[in-house]
């Protein structure tokens, strides 16, 4: 049997429904519906007559209560008008799919008698079982729907399988390579995943290949590979991929596939079938953090940050479009892909906004015939598609992809699985790199980030011998020249002053060490690496361990903090949120706004005379001590009594130093009243994971999983605070 295709009538801007036999105005919506009745009828080989099209399924009275296609079993059925199989719910494509839609699918198939509903665009299809015996709301994510003809227990098998098991078997597959290179080449479990990541960047760019049309066979199957003369077939083409990938820095130039050709071809065979550009970012996604938490936590012994404290961090700073994000020790890339997926889903509602405005308009205009009003619909569509195409150059989720995300982690192997992951939620990955933080390289310098959000290594320290090199501050020239085309004498001068500190200690760099001949703790160095990165304004969220919030030693720390930045929020965390990582360490998030140049002006003044205050307050006192001291020293001198002299001097030098304290001490009270604002702050019991990696109960953030008790999470109790701190009084405990 012929395959059906797309009718139109370009002049008249019409489009063919076969199930209806009409020409219809060819609307955006209507393109959708159309090309997704080619796949229903095409790969799912439901006949014509199967199908009915903007079929009322509410009764009289209900227009508007249309499915987009309703689907029988059997054309019987359908003329016997018994309960439908399958009900379509079909999107255009810059709609953002939400949970709206999926409860209006699901309301239609209840109607009806349904036991599937699915909601469709070209951006995403999701697949969903009705539950009969619960009531509205209770439906279940599914990996497809049943194809004509399929038999009561293909159907039953089909039920079974929700979505995550789509998730759970791409992760499994993952794992089954992990195990292949490691029982095979006898690799530990580190380079084992060096492979695997190499051999995903090589699918990655073969199936992006295809669909750019630069190349019309798939590369990645084993008979193409094995039809090769060469040694190894699958590193010629790791060396293309590396190629391709220059500019970002992901593999060392000498890098090749180590594995045997045997080896390889078995890696091949396993992922052949996954088409990764047909998988959706979520999926995908989470299935290669499945992999990941697996291997690195299990075998590999690298921290994550857990799901639900990304998820709360980012909410806090709310990142709006256009905004620049950086995450210095980015490690997986946990922060970086929660803020692309939010932003780009604020692109896209916006586009959906502005589509549907539009639209509004067109169809209250009665002057415009039915086709003209699809001709402007369409032409309104094309125009926002443009703007939202990750592939068109300066496109908005190209800026996003391109220009707004920024990481960079001192492990080789953590900076490129941050890249792989970034890849496997949808992109974003070029502004991620293997380099120091606390230098300034590809594009990472000072003053220039919006949002910085960071969980930053420690417990670890920078050592006097930790000096910076040649090869720290290495750029690659495709990069460079990128760099000083966008950002011009700022990267340049950035990049300088890093070259300047050539062969000096690390800690050389900074403020904070007390003595650069001396150690300093990781996360010292990177709070004010963090505040350095921030453009006057900008938001910090950061984890860091509790004892830089109250150990007094520390006290110098928390001063240079508050002297350049608003303090915002303290969120103490329970004990066991990092336990299943491996690490016992009891953490709070500390979350800041960067002074802007007005307010730090303002601060320096208010401190200033602060000081200025507490030197006239102590000046006689000190003069007048002083001259005691001194007589008495000079009397002491004169008498020749050695040890009486210096007996005094050290109570000068004492005394100097005691009230030089004082006056501090005082100066920054002072400071305190007068530069007073309010910071909220909360103490978290559960936080959506337990000491074991199991989910749990989550307080911070509105979710399915919130405790009984929980009148408001912790992201509603600082929003209300946020917009009337004088609401809340200073003893109040919020909880």
């Amino acid at each position: 049997m012929s395959s059906l295709g797309i009718k139109r009538d370009a002049k008249n801007n019409k489009i063919w429904s076969h199930i209806r036999c009409k020409w219809l105005a060819e609307t955006p919506e209507e393109t959708v519906r159309q090309k997704y009745l080619l796949t229903l009828v095409n790969d799912y080989g439901f006949s014509l007559d199967q199908i009915d099209e903007e079929l009322n399924v509410a009764g009289r009275g209900s227009g508007a209560a249309r499915a987009d296609f309703v689907i029988w079993r059997t054309s019987q059925d359908k003329a016997d008008s018994k309960a439908p199989f399958i009900i379509i719910e079909c999107k255009s494509d810059n709609v953002t799919i939400t949970p709206q839609d999926y409860s209006q699918g699901e309301n239609y198939a209840r109607i009806c008698g349904a036991p599937f509903f699915v909601t469709h665009n070209s951006r995403e299809t999701k697949y969903w079982r009705v539950k009969k015996d619960l009531l509205p709301g209770y439906t279940e994510e599914i990996e497809n729907i049943p194809h004509a003809g399929a038999s009561d227990t293909e159907i039953s098998e089909l039920l079974s399988k929700l979505r995550a098991f789509k998730e759970k078997e791409f992760a499994d597959l993952l794992h089954q390579c992990h195990n292949i290179i490691r029982n095979r080449e006898k690799k530990d479990p580190a380079a084992a995943f060096d492979e695997i990541a190499k051999v995903l960047f090589i699918k990655v760019y073969v199936e992006r290949q295809l669909l750019t049309r630069r190349n019309k066979i798939n590369l990645f199957t084993v008979d193409i590979l094995s039809q090769q003369i060469a040694e190894n077939p699958l590193d010629n083409l790791f060396q293309q991929t590396k190629l391709a990938y220059a500019a970002d820095k992901i593999f060392e130039d000498d890098e090749h596939i180590n594995l045997k050709p045997a080896t390889g071809e078995e890696i091949v065979r396993k992922l052949q079938k996954y088409n990764l550009s047909d998988t959706s970012e979520d999926v995908k996604g989470v299935a290669f953090e499945r992999f990941l938490g697996r291997t690195f936590r299990g075998e590999i012994g690298q921290f994550f940050t857990p799901r639900t404290i990304v998820e709360f961090m980012v909410r806090m700073v709310n990142p709006q479009i256009g905004e620049i994000v950086c995450d210095p020790a980015s490690g997986s890339g946990g922060f970086l892909i929660r803020v692309f997926e939010i932003i780009r889903e604020k692109i896209l509602a916006k586009i959906d906004q502005e589509y549907n405005e539009f639209k509004a308009i067109i169809e209250a205009d009665n002057s415009l015939t039915e086709e003209q009003q699809a001709k402007k619909l369409q032409d309104k569509f094309t125009e926002l598609q443009n703007r939202i195409d990750l592939k068109r150059e300066n496109s908005q989720l190209w800026q996003l992809s391109n220009r707004c995300i920024y990481g960079t982690d001192a492990n080789d192997r953590m900076a490129r699985t941050s890249k792989m992951n970034m890849i496997m939620h949808g992109d974003g990955h070029g502004g991620v790199h293997h380099h120091d933080g606390f230098l300034n390289v590809n594009g990472i310098f000072e003053g220039r980030f919006d949002i910085i959000l960071t969980n930053p290594p420690f417990g670890a320290n920078v050592e006097p011998s930790d000096k910076v090199q040649e090869v720290d501050i290495a750029v690659n020239p495709t990069a460079k020249k990128r760099y000083i085309e966008e950002y011009g004498d700022l990267y340049l001068d950035a990049h300088n002053r890093v070259k300047a500190a050539l062969n000096k200690s690390i800690a050389s760099l900074f403020e904070l060490p007390k003595n650069e001949k001396s150690k300093v703790k990781t996360e010292i160095l990177f709070i004010e690496r963090c505040l350095d990165l921030l453009k006057p304004g900008g938001r910090l969220g950061i984890v860091l361990p509790e004892g830089i919030f109250n150990n007094p030693s520390l006290a110098y720390v928390r001063e240079f903090t508050e002297n350049r930045a608003f303090l915002q929020a303290v969120i103490s965390l329970p004990q066991e949120t990092f336990m299943s990582s491996g690490a016992s360490v009891k953490c709070s998030l500390l979350f800041l706004r960067k002074f802007t140049e007005e307010e730090q002006h303002s601060f320096d003044e208010i401190h200033a005379v602060a000081k200025a205050e507490m030197e006239a307050k102590y000046n006689d006192e000190i003069k007048a001590e002083e001259e005691r001291l001194e007589v008495a020293i000079e009397e002491a001198k004169q008498e020749k009594c050695t040890e009486r002299r210096k007996e005094l001097q050290k109570e000068l030098k004492n005394y100097l130093a005691a009230i030089d304290e004082r006056q501090i001490a005082e100066a920054r009270q002072l400071l305190k009243e007068r530069f007073d604002y309010p910071i909220f702050m909360y103490e978290a019991e559960k936080v959506g994971i337990s000491a074991t990696g199991e989910d749990d109960q989550n307080e911070l953030y509105p979710n399915a999983n919130q405790p009984i008790a929980c009148e408001k999470t912790c992201l509603e109790w600082y929003r209300e605070f946020m917009n009337a701190p004088d609401t809340f009084t200073q003893t109040e405990e919020v909880k």
